[in-house]
């Protein structure tokens, strides 16, 4: 059996840059075992399989996995690079100003929109399931010391709360860039606080950007899914931030 696999720097400008992303087109012979497996062996911190979709609204059905095995769902870097490489790789029917294509992940169905410029690829966007507020963490004193910080480095303005797009994370506000860069979680302790509030991963930002066309600066854990540290790339809501 070969199965044909390839690497796609997402947000990079340059190949070896960005966040890096395996893709597996042509998945649906594989099982979820075997995804897992491949997974494993590509050792990234997320491998999309592409497949049939399930449902006939959809036009494809991305499957993303941890290297550790564990199954993510929402449409963050997993989503946008496999998007990106079908487009190059000629996978879609396009043509130039938008195209609009609807992705089936989990239960959910995602639009997709593709531009061209000039017979070429100039842009995907992605449209995340709407925000569910849901636990807040009440475990202040511990939160901060799992995330390697002092108390004080945490914002009172917002609390630290559940939050999903497809995907429930912790988003932890914190005072400013400084607090953000000196975070370093004790991967169990945060995974256990994660646990209590039924989260996934853990949001740490702030809106003390570096650039004035940010909404926020942020470093992203998910001890849960066996992810130390992961590229900042889901978004957070934008009316989360401007509450």
């Amino acid at each position: 059996m070969h199965i044909p696999f390839y690497f796609v720097d997402v947000f990079a400008e340059r190949p070896l840059t960005g966040n890096p992303l395996a893709v597996v087109p042509h998945a649906e012979i594989l099982d979820d075992v075997m995804m897992q497996r491949i997974a494993g062996e590509l050792n990234q911190a997320e491998t999309t399989f592409i497949v049939t979709p399930r449902d006939k609204a959809a036009h494809w059905r991305l499957r993303s996995f941890t290297a550790p095995g564990h199954e993510i769902f929402g449409a963050g870097h997993n989503s946008l690079g496999a998007w990106w490489w079908m487009a190059e790789s000629q996978q879609l029917t396009l043509t130039d100003g938008a195209n609009f294509f609807t992705q089936e992940i989990g239960d959910s169905l995602l639009p997709v929109e593709v531009r061209c410029e000039g017979q070429q690829l100039a842009s995907v966007v992605l449209t995340q399931s709407p925000p569910q507020f849901r636990n807040v963490c009440e475990d202040v004193p511990g939160l901060a010391d799992a995330l390697g910080l002092e108390i004080d480095d945490l914002s009172s303005s917002l609390p630290a709360q559940v939050v999903s797009t497809g995907a429930g994370h912790l988003l932890v506000p914190v005072r400013n860039r400084a607090a953000v860069a000196r975070a370093h979680p004790d991967a169990r302790r945060l995974a256990k606080i994660l646990n209590a509030v039924n989260g996934e991963g853990c949001y740490l930002y702030c809106l003390d950007t570096v650039s004035p066309a940010s909404s926020a600066h942020a470093r992203f854990f998910n001890p849960t899914r066996g992810i130390v540290e992961d590229s900042a790339t889901g978004l957070l809501p934008a009316h989360w931030l401007a509450s």
